[in-house]
């Protein structure tokens, strides 16, 4: 029993022994009928594309396969949550009220206008005062009011003309908002059209230069010396000038305008069919050309890889469990060469998973292994979402999960269907590519996924199962393996004190092991809760003829606190027979006979799933689902090797919390591993667990359908925002003048409404994001309302997501 991952059986090694990866711990081949041969493997259609049509949104060379194009598709780095395949930033969101903002501008400018003609007229008292303080008076004719004297002056004054202009002109823009109209109004419309605009403003700008309404040719060319110059020195400097005045003009709009951009847009579409690009959707620094391999000086190995993409030989999976090997060669350069033989032997088939796998039998959601997301579903134009998010994918990964996940809502909400399978399905994809370990949690009958796509499939209960369940969770310590039972033998009973029952425990596990080499059997284990006296003159006999007498010290501690006020003894002797039923006979052995299957085994790429007897035992069940997590939570926590991401899922979570269970798993983010714990209501977690539960994972989700009372735990999670209100106060008006008040008389007959004027409050108030009666009676079928936080500490805001459907590009 001292023995890591799971055991007895057949056991094959990691990636076969040409492959990286090899040696370390055997995990078991795949329960079932033994494998058949493998057939081709095909590119099966990722998740934005279908094999043969092209990928929305790429351009791509008549050449390139499906997989390839949909291997170079842009994936930009994107906020928690957001389905990054070919993802593009929302535009800003427009103003609400355009006219508003046009009117705005008219004014705006009509102001301008006027203040230019006043100051060119000389209109503006005080506004020529700078000019004439900061230089000399010999340069005027009796101050400013006769003018310039000689050259001097005149260049003086065009100068501050053309300043004051200048200045006018951007004062007055900003006032007005002229850049924010072009961006909403003109802009947002798309490129020619932002384009178009910034070519209009240039021309404008030329036509003033050119009809001298801005003093530019004067300044510029009324002050050379052209006699001096002669005529070819003086067409040189004109020319020059020229270029000196528009120039700026020029630079100016383009890049208002974006004209670089699009003039490289149509450059490239212009080009012929065969001429040369830049990066080939297939060649040797796209993503399919694995360039990094080429960068390491592997450019053989890399164009093997490479041929195989290009002639529909490999897929996602591959693809991506190529990527990790080579990963786990930077690490390691040792195994560079078993990594290259590998390769050259088989292709994309290299670095294998232990069962041979390359792919799921079957796929219910979109994925992409390449950022290593699954599609959830699209999140909605309602007004609570954020504009930016509106119409966006939803995508969870591990860098989400990795902070656990609490689903909410009632039976036939979708979240088997709609979260728990699209999640399990992603992580034993990523299992298959060497990147992460899943376990899944269910009962019998649970819809998640068939026996084909696990490795390991328990059914405790079933005589058909080939594997069995590790009560101790795979340790020799009996301490550890006590604490593990005392969590799920009464972790739900708030009398019993759960340390005192991991004592009492491992006052029977520590001599039993001692004695015996090994953990006891239910039976056994029950017989001696009981302190039955056969079982006891056993062990203690055993103890005797080895000279173990620290052990009998702790046997004789255990009978003397038995039938004590208080001793928790008799309570786990009653939940240890709930797995001494006929029903699970054969079942936790620990004699060797069986192939029980431990925690121990994350540190391996590992698919489980572990089908509980709901129906016929359900205080069983929720015991087993118990232990679980409690044996996850320390079996995550203790690997040396974290670099696989470990995930347990559970179905039901009903009655299985617990606080040490909340406790540990506010460390499983530093230990890149995560839980998704789904629930029909809040009320099956006892009530001084819901706060710290809340407050631990750093997903929080809610169906529709849930509860008021489960909708105010959600609201106060997610706290408040400060958002905008415009309260309305309409007031009778009173009139003073006899003939006012006739008309508002005449007025009200007709309308039959009183003369009012209305009062318009605008302020910022806290608001609930969600409030419990919106979760609860607002919220469609199929549709959630989640939260998001990364291991990073990045935060998304409550969004309403309709679920399902496909990822798209």
């Amino acid at each position: 029993m001292d023995t890591d991952g799971t055991h007895g059986g057949d056991r094959g090694s990691y990636g076969g022994s040409p492959d990286v990866g090899s040696g370390g711990p055997h995990i078991p081949r795949p329960a079932g009928p033994p494998p058949t041969p493998p057939r081709p493997v095909q590119a099966p259609p990722p998740p934005a594309y279908a094999p043969g049509s092209p990928v929305a949104g790429v351009t791509t060379a008549p050449a390139a396969t499906p997989f390839t194009a949909w291997l170079n598709a842009p994936r930009p780095e994107a906020k928690p949550g957001i389905w990054r395949y070919a993802y593009t930033p929302a535009a800003p969101k427009p103003d609400a009220n355009g006219r508003s903002l046009i009117t705005r501008v008219v004014i705006s400018f009509l102001v301008f206008f006027v203040c230019w003609q006043a100051f060119l007229d000389g209109n503006l008292p005080f506004l020529g005062a700078p000019l004439y303080y900061f230089t000399p008076d010999s340069w005027w004719e009796g101050g400013l009011i006769n003018g310039p004297i000689d050259h001097r002056g005149q260049a003086a004054l065009e100068v501050y003309v053309l300043l004051v202009t200048v200045g006018l002109c951007i004062a007055f823009a900003r006032m007005g908002g002229w850049r924010t109209a072009f961006d909403q109004l003109i802009a947002a419309r798309g490129p020619w059209y932002r384009a178009l605009g910034a070519a209009v403003g240039a021309f404008a700008v030329v036509l003033l230069i050119q009809t001298q309404t801005l003093v530019v040719y004067p300044l510029v060319f009324g002050h050379l010396p052209y006699a001096e110059l002669g005529e070819t020195g003086g067409s040189v400097v004109t020319n020059a000038l020229y270029v000196l005045i528009y120039a700026p003009v020029v630079v100016l709009f383009a890049r208002l305008g974006g004209w670089t951009t699009l003039l490289a847009g149509l450059r490239s579409s212009a080009l012929p069919a065969d001429a040369p690009q830049a990066v080939s959707p297939d060649g040797p620094d796209s993503p399919a050309g694995w360039p990094h391999l080429r960068a390491a000086g592997l450019a053989e190995t890399a164009d093997r890889l490479a041929a195989e993409a290009r002639q529909g030989r490999m897929n996602d999976v591959d693809h991506a469990r190529i990527r990790r090997a080579w990963e786990t060669v930077k690490a390691d350069p040792s195994r560079r060469p078993a990594f290259v033989e590998a390769v050259r032997d088989k292709g994309a088939a290299a670095c294998g998973h232990p069962s041979g796998a390359r792919d799921l039998p079957v796929r219910t959601a979109s994925h992409d292994l390449t950022v290593g997301q699954v599609w959830l579903g699209k999140v909605t134009g309602a007004e609570p979402n954020p504009h930016e998010r509106r119409g966006t994918g939803l995508a969870l990964d591990p860098g989400v999960l990795g902070t656990s996940v609490l689903a909410v809502g009632p039976s036939g909400s979708g979240k088997t269907h709609g979260l728990v399978r699209p999640v399990v399905e992603s992580l034993a994809l990523q299992a298959l590519a060497g990147q992460a370990a899943v376990i899944a949690v269910g009962a019998a009958g649970s819809r998640l996924g068939p026996d084909d796509a696990y490795d390991i499939v328990v059914r405790p209960g079933d005589p058909a199962s080939v594997h069995d369940l590790d009560l101790y969770g795979g340790t020799g310590d009996s301490d550890e393996a006590a604490s593990f039972l005392a969590e799920a033998f009464v972790g739900d009973l708030p009398g019993v004190d759960v340390r005192r029952a991991a004592t009492a425990l491992a006052q029977i596990l520590g001599p039993f092991r001692a004695a015996y080499g090994r953990f006891p059997t239910v039976p056994e284990l029950r017989a001696l809760l009981e302190q039955l006296p056969a079982a006891l003159a056993a062990l203690r006999h055993e103890l005797e003829g080895s000279g173990q007498q620290g052990m009998l010290r702790e046997l004789d501690a255990r009978a003397r606190q038995h039938a004590v006020h208080g001793d928790p003894g008799p309570v786990l002797a009653d939940r240890a027979a709930l797995l001494d039923r006929p029903a699970f006979h054969g079942f936790f052995d620990t004699t060797g006979g069986g192939r029980p299957f431990s925690l121990r085994a994350l540190g391996h790429p590992v698919r489980v799933r572990v089908d509980l007897p709901e129906r016929g035992h359900p205080d069983a069940s929720r015991l087993l689902a118990r232990l679980l997590l409690a044996q996850f939570n320390a079996a995550a926590a203790a690997r040396a090797d974290r670099s696989l991401f470990a995930f347990l899922a559970l179905d039901d979570a009903s009655h299985t919390l617990t606080a040490e269970a909340v406790r540990s798993m506010q460390g499983l983010r530093s230990a890149n591993a995560g839980v998704l714990l789904a629930l029909r209501s809040l009320d099956d977690v006892p009530e001084g667990l819901r706060t710290p539960l809340l407050g631990t994972v750093g997903c929080r989700m809610a169906f529709s359908g849930v509860t008021t009372w489960d909708g105010k735990w959600f609201a106060d999670a997610w706290g408040t925002e400060l958002v905008e209100t415009r309260d309305v106060t309409s007031r009778t008006v009173y009139a003073d003048q006899p003939f006012t008040r006739a008309v508002h008389a005449v007025r009200k007959v007709i309308t039959g409404k009183a003369v009012t004027t209305d009062a318009v409050t605008v302020r910022q108030v806290e608001r609930e994001r969600w409030s419990a009666s919106a979760l609860a009676n607002t919220v469609p079928p199929g549709h959630a309302v989640l939260s998001l936080t990364s291991v990073r500490g990045e935060r998304a805001a409550p969004l309403l997501v309709r679920l399902g459907g496909q990822g798209q590009g």
